[in-house]
């Protein structure tokens, strides 16, 4: 029995809440179990200087915890800090996968910043702020094309992301604070709503793995995010 009573193949509590800003409505608040993250898309109608004339938009996200946010105070990166490695490989992580939802080729000249922000960590704020970030992004380009900026056809398909992992030999979906921390196996997964693999991030903290282990792990991980797609499409329709 894992220590908050769900069963191994159990997503926690997920709560998606679409405009949850009022001066921006492009924005969502993903509540999974105890970890809270704010995602917010801006658009600009410029792209990085790389990009220019190059008949292609971008998708970029920004990630950051809260000083407050885990047990102990982080320290607030700022300008002058710079961010840290950890923050940077995720938010490539994060943009990777938004990416991979658009045509970025039919959203012009186009840049969707994606921000993500967590109020409270308890394991799994990576993924988490994957699929938040989704129904942000989703929030601001459904706005493009309802005033006639982009087409409907930008749209790849849908993205989420989940951790999975091995705790005392077993398999286990969505990995809290508690299980990530003692985790022989710590898998990081995103998907499409076509069933493509996006992003695949795994390692063995003890012992290693083997195929069979990792098949189970993939399988318990589409699992929970085709749960998590479901989620999202229900908040966008309610947004």
């Amino acid at each position: 029995m894992r220590s908050d009573g769900r069963a191994n193949d159990q997503l926690r509590p997920v709560v998606i809440t679409p405009r949850y800003l009022d001066h921006h409505p492009a924005s969502a608040l993903v509540r999974i179990g105890k970890t809270w993250v704010l995602c917010v898309a801006s658009v600009a109608e410029e792209v990085p200087l790389w990009l220019k004339d190059q008949a292609q938009g971008w998708v970029t996200a920004e990630y950051g915890l809260l000083p407050a946010s885990t047990h102990t105070r982080t320290p607030r990166e700022t300008a002058l800090t710079g961010a840290r490695g950890r923050t940077l490989e995720i938010q490539r992580m994060i943009g990777r996968s938004l990416r991979a939802a658009l045509d970025l080729r039919k959203l012009g000249q186009r840049t969707i910043t994606v921000d993500c922000d967590v109020i409270q960590a308890d394991g799994g704020t990576r993924t988490a702020a994957i699929t938040g970030g989704y129904v942000a992004l989703a929030l601001a380009v459904n706005e493009l094309i309802k005033s006639g900026a982009v087409h409907r056809n930008i749209w790849r398909a849908p993205v989420a992301a989940v951790s999975v992992g091995v705790v005392q030999g077993q398999p286990m979906l969505d990995l809290c604070y508690e299980e990530d921390s003692q985790a022989e196996v710590d898998f990081n997964v995103v998907m499409t709503a076509r069933g493509q693999f996006v992003e695949i991030q795994g390692t063995a903290e003890g012992q290693p793995f083997d195929r069979a282990m990792m098949d189970m792990l993939l399988n318990l991980a589409e699992k929970g995010i085709k749960e998590l797609l479901a989620l999202q499409k229900q908040a966008l329709a309610s947004g």
